[in-house]
């Protein structure tokens, strides 16, 4: 039996009605999509080019079209007379974006082949890569000279991610010698990126690549940065700038002109000669900073450049602390120096006359008490009044008159001379020393004040502490009878190609008013004969000077010695032997003038400290005409 009829079977095959009509709806259908698809797209290239035109047109020419930042140039530095102090040198570097090297470790092998690529750049390069903006650029290699700059462009071809850029290294010509007033600039870190985003300055600071670190770099940071400039460049598939089409140019920052006399500044360096210590001088008359040094120094140039990690731990642990600014924050008992400002305190309380006489064996004791409070000179000045007592130094006579004047009233009127307060200098980072009080010692120390702190503190000794800086602030008020001027390091600005300056100098003042001013003249006398009177404690270092000068030296000890021992400085360690200081003012009757000195472990102020103020003292009036010696 057949399962299909021959009849059915032809039906089944031979159906061609339902195939053609099954075919042409295919067809439509595709005809139908195939149009949709063209009209979809044709509408879609209808947008583009017509409706959004100007859109894409844009876009096509940012995607070789680029804003790049221009870092405004640096302004300089100059000193009093106009000497460079700080410049802006030219220089080349091989620069690279770490985001778009793959391998650095394989690049820096293939540019080993051409110029060479010291390890100690590798890990600048790699420290600064963390510690940077994004797709920011890095040096790899600083201060090529011209043949390994040529030498890299013959071969440029094959580095395509790696540009020689010409730029300005900051440059200090005279090294070592201003580096503590100064400062130096060195490359942004994470901490100055937080610092400049918090100043809300992250623009003017896109194209720049150091800033101001320490002194006068990071002070005026403000005025010698400049404004940041912009340019439009065309760029090719690779990202290199093929034409500048537009530019915009930074405004380059100020120059500074600063108070400091570099002759001075040099005689000073001389006379310390390497020796741990600080001098400054200031002109009383406006506070202006003539001289500021602190010693030992190190070279800013290093860090400007980029310091090596040896180089680095080499300075940071020195036992000299070559890094500490000494004239602002190395803090310091007062010795002797303090003994002029107890006198003026004494005359001013009616706790002395000038006529009074104090009666010196060479020790004090407080009433009650055995202990004894030796003096310098062992057997003692005898009868001894205020004059004598600052030409001599005369510690028994101080210790009786901290006692009368006890605690409180020594602190007020120290207080008015800005000892344990900020001098007010135009430059960050003073330490304020400290003047210490009752008030003081229970906050910090939990303890009660007893009589004996206040009796040391008559010749300078005990808590007491002050920088270099409020010392010479502190001898300029009595040179100019009260006057207490803020000191200044910036003398002017001006910018690029002006003439003239725009002077900065306004100092805030305050006036010490005595009720005698009668008080003043009597100090300055006596100061004047501890340098001019034989017997005075530095009468050699005014031997033959050709204008009067005043004077006081002092020495703080900085060990403790028993009471009935006795202070043998060749058998004391360099290291504890006593800090000398002298403090001084020019000329007495008019001063212009005013200086203080500080050798760490120099034993007496009168053999070490005072001779280098007078060598200062020379030079400064070397050139001048004194009308009067006074």
């Amino acid at each position: 039996m057949d399962l299909f009829p021959k009849d059915q079977v032809e039906f089944i095959l031979k159906d061609r009605d339902s195939e053609s009509a099954l075919i042409k709806r295919r067809v439509y259908l595709s005809g139908l999509f195939i149009l949709l698809f063209i009209t979809l797209l044709l509408s879609r290239v209808f947008f583009l080019t017509v409706l959004q035109n100007d859109h894409y047109t844009t876009k096509a020419k940012d995607n070789r079209q680029k804003i790049l930042p221009i870092a405004p140039i640096r302004g300089l530095i100059y000193s009093d007379r106009g000497v460079i102090l700080a410049e802006n040198k030219p220089t080349y570097s091989l620069q690279v974006i770490p985001e778009k090297i793959p391998d650095i470790d394989q690049l820096i092998r293939e540019l080993r082949k051409i110029i060479h690529i010291g390890d100690e750049d590798v890990e600048q390069f790699k420290k600064l890569s963390g510690k940077k903006r994004r797709f920011e650029r890095l040096p790899l290699r600083t201060d090529l000279n011209e043949n390994e700059v040529a030498l890299f462009s013959v071969n440029r071809h094959l580095f395509s991610s790696i540009d020689v850029v010409e730029g300005f290294n900051r440059h200090y010509p005279q090294g070592e010698e201003f580096v503590h007033s100064i400062g130096y600039v060195a490359r942004i870190d994470e901490n100055d990126l937080k610092n400049i985003s918090k100043l809300g300055k992250d623009s003017n600071y896109s194209a720049t690549t150091h800033i101001g670190k320490l002194g006068i770099e990071e002070s005026y940071e403000s005025y010698l940065h400049g404004e940041v400039g912009y340019q439009k460049v065309e760029v090719n598939a690779a990202g290199r700038v093929i034409r500048v089409l537009e530019r915009e140019s930074p405004k380059p920052g100020k120059n500074l002109y600063l108070t400091i006399n570099l002759s001075l500044q040099r005689i000073a360096i001389e006379s310390l000669n390497g020796r741990r210590g600080a001098v400054v001088a200031i002109d009383p008359r406006d506070g202006k900073i003539l001289t500021f040094v602190s010693s030992p120094t190190y070279n800013p140039n290093d860090f400007a450049s980029g310091i090596d990690k040896q180089s680095y731990k080499a300075l940071i642990s020195s036992k000299d602390r070559p890094l500490v600014n000494r004239v602002i924050q190395g803090k310091y008992p007062p010795g002797s120096t303090i003994k002029p400002f107890l006198a003026l305190i004494a005359l001013e309380g009616e706790i002395r006359n000038t006529k009074e006489e104090v009666w010196c064996p060479g020790w004090f004791s407080l009433p009650d008490h055995k202990h004894r409070y030796r003096d310098w000179k062992k057997e003692g000045h005898g009868h001894t009044n205020l004059d004598k007592a600052i030409v001599q130094s005369c510690d028994v006579f101080f210790y009786n008159l901290a006692h009368e004047l006890g605690i409180d009233h020594i602190f007020a009127g120290l207080s008015r001379f800005g000892f344990g307060q900020a001098s007010g200098i135009d430059i960050i980072g003073e330490k304020i020393g400290l003047l210490p009080s009752r008030k003081w010692k229970r906050n910090n120390l939990n303890e009660a004040w007893f009589p004996g702190e206040t009796v040391i503190l008559g010749i300078g000794q005990g808590y007491a502490l002050t920088t270099p800086m409020q010392l010479v602030r502190a001898t300029a008020a009595i040179a100019n009878r009260g006057l207490l001027i803020e000191p200044r390091l910036v003398l002017g600005t001006n910018s690029p190609g002006e003439k003239g300056l725009s002077f900065n100098l306004d100092s805030p003042r305050h006036k010490i008013s005595l009720k005698n001013n009668v008080f003043w003249d009597k100090v300055i006398s006596s100061m004047k004969s501890v340098v001019h009177r034989a017997g005075g404690t530095a009468w050699r270092s005014g031997l033959n000077a050709e204008y009067y000068f005043a004077g006081k030296t002092g020495t703080a000890q900085i060990i403790g010695i028993d009471q009935e021992g006795e202070y043998k400085e060749e058998e004391i360690p360099d290291e504890l032997k006593d800090h000398a200081l002298f403090i001084a003012f020019a000329p007495v009757k008019s001063p212009e003038i005013a200086l203080a000195i500080i050798v760490e472990n120099g034993g007496s102020g009168s053999k070490t400290a005072a001779p280098i103020a007078r060598k200062i003292l020379d030079e400064f009036f070397m050139n001048k005409d004194l009308i009067s010696k006074e």
